[in-house]
């Protein structure tokens, strides 16, 4: 199986997954951003505009949605959790093939020791390059990354950590099951496309979560000149959740960047798994620190399959009152 794979449809661009070691930084408090990773933002119902060509679209209602992307930190937690109350899997010799009493779900090709889980399948329509998903064990997080960019440590047993100074990170190299896997696991979901897009720029048509002009210290991008290309050249690794928020780092000075309802990092840093497909490819939003300042612009759209992870690719969740 090839798990670096992105398979995308002919109009769009592939995401860069570059992996390197993962470097030593400084440690947390140097880079605290002192945004709460545990709040979340209230987006009321209403009409927007969405898209490049600023369509009219309509929420019926109000959500939540995480005001940073889901931590390294955070989803190790989840991991511990989920563990314990069975919910996943760390993948052994007989889930790797298939077994008599796993039926009816099929179990797909991963490495022993990866984080695997039930998925039920989608439904399939059998159309000209839609992707297949059946009910089966899915990657949820490939414990077993060969690039050594996952910045999580597992004891073999039952237990994760975080690389130290990559605790409040944003949490990548997870498919979208295993970000879908921890939005349900706590009671959210993964972020429809509208909901995502009118979470990142509001009611006014902004181009950007913070306004019409993009600079080198709103947000993490290719050669974007934050402190932490130090470690890795022009496209750099993740940023803290919540750094352009206005404070200075060091010497460096960020621009304070939220979305119109608070949210930070929605463009930049890390693409966002949503709950949307095109042919049962995943959508993601929001560019990454690997991308130029164009593909920053809150209505691009990239996709990939949903077995698919990257050092580029996070998530957060959103939750609906009833």
């Amino acid at each position: 199986m090839m798990k670096r794979v992105l398979i995308l449809l002919p109009v769009l661009v592939a995401l860069l997954a570059v992996g390197c070691t993962a470097p030593v930084i400084p440690t947390p408090d140097v880079y605290n951003t002192g945004i709460d990773e545990n709040s979340w933002a209230r987006v009321p119902a209403g009409e927007f505009l969405m898209g490049q060509f600023d369509y009219r679209t309509v929420i019926d209602y109000d959500f939540e949605i995480m005001v940073t992307p889901v931590t390294n930190a955070q989803y190790a937690e989840y991991l511990n959790e989920a563990l314990a109350a069975g919910t996943i899997k760390i993948a052994t010799a007989d889930k790797v093939a298939p077994a008599d009493d796993m039926e009816p779900y099929e179990v797909f090709g991963y490495d022993e020791g990866d984080v695997i889980g039930l998925y039920p399948g989608d439904e399939f329509l059998e159309k000209h390059h839609e992707l297949e998903i059946i009910a089966g064990y899915y990657l949820h997080v490939p414990l077993n990354d060969p690039d050594g960019d996952l910045r999580l440590v597992f004891d073999g047993v039952d237990t994760f950590t975080v690389e130290t100074g990559y605790e409040n990170h944003p949490m990548t190299v997870v498919t979208w099951f295993g970000a879908k896997a921890y939005c349900e696991f706590y009671g959210g979901r993964l972020p429809t496309d509208t909901e995502w897009e009118k979470a990142a720029r509001g009611t006014d048509g902004r181009p950007f979560p913070w306004g019409n002009e993009l600079e080198d210290n709103n947000a993490n991008f290719y050669n974007s000149g934050d402190p932490f290309e130090e470690y890795a050249g022009k496209q750099g690794i993740t940023t803290p959740v919540g750094f352009y928020n206005g404070r200075t780092y060091d010497g460096y000075e960020t621009l304070d960047s939220p979305s119109p309802y608070g949210l930070y990092d929605m463009a930049g840093n890390v693409w966002e798994w949503t709950d949307a497909t095109i042919l049962h490819y995943r959508v993601l939003r929001g560019g990454a620190k690997t991308e130029y300042e164009r593909r920053l612009r809150v209505w691009t759209v990239e996709s990939a399959r949903p077995d698919y992870y990257s050092p580029n690719a996070g998530f957060r969740s959103v939750r609906v009152s009833d």
